[in-house]
This record gives C-alpha cells, structure tokens and sequence, in this order.
C-alpha cells in the first residue's frame, strides 16, 4: 500500500482537525445568527451541467468520471470520439454551479429571499503547488431572491464578523459590479459576444499584471484598437468609480459607493472595502 496521500490532496491530524473544526464552527454559528440556512449538495454533478456552466478555466479542471459498463463500451466501438464523451458526470469545481441547480430544483420549498450557507469540499484536476489542492474546503454564503445592494451589504458585513470573530484582521473587501466591466468593454470597442472571453482574461490581472493582459488579448484575436483603448484606461493610474462615470450607467456606480458607504458606517470605518475593476469571480 501506498501510504502518502494522492498528489494534490492532504491527511491531517488530529490536532488539525481541532483547529479545523473549531474555526469552521465559529463561521457557521456566525451565519446562522444572521439568519442563513445550510444546505449540503453531492460533489457529483451531471457533465451537462458542468460542461454549460460559466466556469471559465475551471472547466478544463474537472475531474471526469468515466462512463460504466454498455455505455462505456458503445462510445468505444465507435473508434473516433471526443474526450467529452467518455464521461457524464463529475466532481463538482466549485459551490457555485451546485447552488444554481439546487435551487431551481427545489425553490418551491424555499423561503424568498433564500439566506444559504456551504461549506464543503470542492475539487479541481490541476498542478498542486503552493496554496492550490485538488481538494480543498470552500465556504459560501448567498442571498438568492433580493436582487437590491442592501444583500450585497449584508452578505459583507456577515462575512466581516465571522472573519472578526476567528481573530483574522486588517483584511480588505474588494468589490466590483460585472456591469461596470461590460460598459467598459463597450467603450473600448469589444463585441459583445467576447464579453465573457474578456472577463475571464482580465479576472487575471492580479496574477499577470497589465502586461499579461495585453498578451493574451493579442493571442485571442481580439480587435487591436480596442485592445489598446481597453489596457489605455488601467495604464493611465488605476480605475477608480469617478472614472467610470462617463463610461457605465450611473445607477452601476451609485451601488457600489451606496454599499461601499453603508459599510463604512455600520462598521465605524473598521472594514475597509476597495473597489477592485479586475474582480470577476462569482
């Protein structure tokens, strides 16, 4: 028997586990006083599901589960096939596409809005490195059915006590409106059916920087002068919501100072949020 873990995953002793489970049930009492329900879904989702989610690169991560038996055999006498249809399900990458489906199954048993909180394993097939496991434990909590800032505000203001009540500080929230980053692709000249190409490569910014994301725009084919009109408006010192006022829809703007200001007084100035253009995720 081979006795270390697969690569990209971990054991952990029990005093780990003490941690773990103490720092877990801190978040979780948390978001329960505030009124989120847990909900728990199976880490196998259906292929279709997956394969149609917008989950970017995620979706060349997921772990594939082979077809079994008479289906397994049909797809292989066939000879010519595609990779894709080997499998029909998978291990879920994230909580995100699990919630989706959880809740168009059963939103009539469902209060409105719906306060959900996950806290489960997720799995993505890439390189381990440093800070990046095939196995790892996501927390989530959303508001499904209050499409207002003031679930924004919440869900940042419950997420800033659980943080405070397990002793983590001088964090920041960034926070970005997708609407915002769509206005600015308009102006820069992009179709609209790159819109999501886009997004996926400029979520990257942290990671490549501004060089990075001139590249891979220039990789992609996407219209030159549109490109540079795009990278343009970050190289010239940062966006900030005064900048983009002209560009977007005042109403994306006034939300996010709205939820921005709210923060900053419930909080007394004690949670400091940033307005982070790049932030696409989720």
């Amino acid at each position: 028997m081979k006795p270390t873990p697969v690569k990209g995953t971990r054991d952990y002793l029990p005093k780990e586990v003490q941690i773990r489970d103490y720092m877990q049930s801190i978040i979780l009492e948390t978001y329960k006083d505030a009124g989120f329900e847990r909900i728990t879904t199976p880490i196998i989702e259906d292929a279709v599901n997956l394969d149609k989610s917008d989950g970017g690169e995620n979706l060349n991560l997921v772990f594939r589960i082979l077809k079994r038996g008479q289906k397994l055999s049909s797809v292989l006498s066939r000879g010519d096939i595609l990779e894709k249809e080997l499998s029909d399900i998978g291990l879920r990458y994230d909580l995100t596409l699990p919630l989706s489906r959880y809740y168009a199954n059963n939103r009539n048993n469902l209060m409105s809005p719906f306060k959900v909180i996950q806290m489960d394993r997720v799995y993505r097939a890439e390189n381990p490195q440093k800070g990046r496991l095939r196995e790892f434990t996501q927390c989530d909590i959303d508001i499904i059915g209050n499409a207002s800032c003031d679930a924004e505000i919440e869900l940042i203001l419950t997420t800033a006590k659980a943080l405070d009540r397990t002793g983590i500080k001088n964090y920041k929230v960034k926070i970005n409106d997708r609407r915002i980053l769509k206005s600015i692709f308009e102006y820069s000249g992009f179709k609209e059916k790159d819109y999501e190409k886009l997004s996926i490569i400029f979520d990257k910014l942290d990671k490549i920087g501004i060089e990075g994301i001139r590249k891979e725009l220039a990789d992609g084919d996407f219209n030159t002068e549109a490109s540079e009109k795009f990278i343009s408006i970050f190289e010239s010192g940062g966006l900030s919501l005064d900048s983009v006022k002209d560009i977007c829809c005042e109403e994306f703007v006034q939300n996010i100072q709205t939820i921005m200001d709210t923060v900053t007084t419930v909080t007394n100035g004690t949670v400091d949020t940033e307005v982070a253009p790049s932030l696409v995720r989720g």
